[in-house]
């Protein structure tokens, strides 16, 4: 197994152990199933309402993940002084980064996997409740597999925010790297109104430098499609890929200037 196979299978075991980690899991999969309960409340709505919950609980908790476990993948070893250890082995700093980020990435898999298949399970359960008649009211079926689509880009927005977090960890602590993370994460949701930002003022300088954040900062909003699956309209593949790709190509240059950052870092 290569250096970053070694250093990533570690990342992976190191969080496994992590009882916040468990937690999280534990707290999504008890809102998945909260609303279930909550459906019950809205006749008609009641598969729209677990749909929407249920993917905004595997967001919201993935999120969690990716940020606070994030941060701390590169902080913990400069804390504990262990990086010396490390970087004393046959180990480049590269290799010691990527693999860092491989194994919360898999982490993230794992976790995604685990809400995905306690979310359709409640949603199987609350195929069988309901009579014929009703369930042909429903724009797709309880368990519509369109909904993978919404928790693949899930997926691929929560790999680049653990890339966000992974690059301010290297130079900052982790309470800056904290906020930061989810200070771009706010503004990726919002970033299709800076492209509009000269709309509402008269500065033309104020509206370029909209314009140019508009095109450097993460497009977040880009990966939501919660809506679109829940009330089952058509979101093209080619969206999806062309999604993924876009996160793909961000990941990696958010990856080479933290592996350039971290490459000029003094330990002594």
């Amino acid at each position: 197994m290569s250096v970053i196979g070694h250093v990533a299978v570690n990342v992976f075991k190191e969080s496994v152990r992590d009882k916040v980690l468990y937690n999280l899991v534990g707290f999504a999969t008890l809102l998945i199933v909260v609303s279930y309960l909550l459906g019950q409340l809205t006749a008609g709505q009641d598969v729209k309402i677990i749909k929407d919950l249920g993917l905004a609980a595997i967001a919201t908790f993935g999120l969690l993940i990716a940020v606070f476990i994030g941060i701390g993948l590169v902080w913990k070893e400069v804390e504990r002084r262990s990086i010396y250890s490390l970087l004393s082995k046959p180990m480049r700093r590269d290799e010691f980064i990527l693999g860092k980020y491989v194994g919360l990435a898999l982490t993230l898999f794992v976790n995604v996997a685990i809400m995905t298949a306690a979310f359709y399970v409640v949603l199987a359960y609350m195929d069988t409740q309901f009579p014929d008649a009703v369930r042909a009211s429903w724009p797709a079926p309880a368990t519509d597999p369109g909904m993978l689509r919404a928790i693949a880009l899930i997926f691929f927005e929560l790999l680049l925010v653990t890339a966000i977090a992974l690059f301010f960890s290297t130079f900052s602590s982790p309470f800056l790297s904290a906020a930061l993370t989810v200070g771009l994460w706010v503004i990726g949701h919002f970033n299709r109104d800076l492209r509009n930002f000269e709309a509402v003022v008269k500065s033309r300088t104020a509206a370029y430098l909209a314009r140019g954040l508009y095109y450097v900062l993460p497009n977040f909003s880009a990966f939501d499609i919660k809506t679109q699956v829940v009330h089952a309209l058509p979101v093209p593949a080619s969206y999806v890929v062309s999604t993924a790709a876009y996160a793909l190509v961000y990941m990696a240059l958010l990856l080479a200037a933290a592996v350039a950052i971290f490459s000029r870092r003094d330990f002594k």
